[in-house]
């Protein structure tokens, strides 16, 4: 009863943190349930898959009513995404994970500090007038609006540079393939650095992509019988409550909060990922 409680927690912080960021959860449950804990690293990584689709779950309703979520742009990005992981999972016979591993960490490292120099900048998202006249259909047809309960104003936006923000969706799904990860933070800063969208909407969508993303493993995962219920079910039960409590909260909390704690987060992503590098 004590294990199924300490499950349940840990999968309401993942969910919480999962939901907010736009991450999945995972980064949350893996260093958990293999660092404190001592599960097996694949225990975690199949944990993760599961607690992903719980994230997305929880909070897709919520970010489509708040108007968060872009389905139109979350469809049109998980094209890319899938042929990544695709070419990902082709390229997985030949290439070395480890180097790959400290690659995606000082990446990590960078993307920290340009969100640092966000924060020191201050929110500046907005459409100009000329930003509307000269914007393509494609653009209209990403384009969307909400209204920011933390700034208290509403939010016009509209997608930028969008083949190489999707060829950065397409980098995102072999590194997915490749190193076994969600790769939500480099599809939130794809979204937010490249293509000018708001960070809000940027996790809001990267939420539903993963799970998305993750329904297919997931299936495959639980038709081979390798999944711990014991294990996965209070996680994801928890996960499921978290990012539901997130998702009610996120369009109150101010945007440079949510930037300060995706920083946090950036730094202990590119840590977790050196690390596994180094350590091959």
């Amino acid at each position: 009863m004590i294990e199924f409680s300490i499950f349940i927690s840990i999968g309401i912080l993942a969910g919480l943190l999962g939901s907010l960021l736009g991450l999945g959860g995972g980064l949350i449950l893996t260093p958990i349930l293999t660092i404190v804990m001592g599960y097996d690293i694949k225990v975690a990584v199949l944990v993760s898959i599961f607690a992903v689709l719980g994230t997305s779950t929880g909070s897709a309703l919520a970010y489509l009513e708040d108007d968060l979520l872009n389905l139109r742009l979350a469809m049109f990005l998980e094209i890319f995404t899938t042929i990544g992981a695709f070419v990902g999972a082709l390229l997985s016979t030949v290439v070395q994970g480890q180097f790959l591993f400290i690659l995606y960490g000082l990446l990590m490292f960078y993307q920290a500090y340009t969100m640092w120099k966000k924060i020191k900048g201050g929110e500046t998202h907005h459409l100009t007038s000329t930003a509307v006249k000269n914007s393509t259909p494609l653009q209209e047809s990403l384009s969307g609006t909400y209204y920011d309960l933390g700034r208290q104003t509403q939010v016009n936006y509209q997608a930028a540079n969008i083949p190489l923000g999707s060829f950065i969706m397409f980098l995102a799904g072999v590194a997915s393939a490749l190193l076994g990860i969600g790769a939500g933070a480099f599809k939130v800063l794809a979204m937010d650095n490249v293509m000018g969208l708001p960070l809000k909407v940027s996790s809001a969508t990267a939420n539903f992509m993963m799970g998305v993303t993750g329904v297919s493993s997931a299936i495959f995962y639980f038709s081979q019988g390798s999944v711990d219920l014991q294990i996965v079910a209070p996680i994801v039960l928890g996960v499921i409550a978290g990012s539901t409590l997130g998702s009610k909260l996120m369009p109150r909390i101010p945007v440079a909060y949510l930037r300060v704690l995706f920083l946090m987060v950036l730094l202990v992503t590119g840590v977790q990922m050196f690390l596994r590098g180094l350590g091959g």
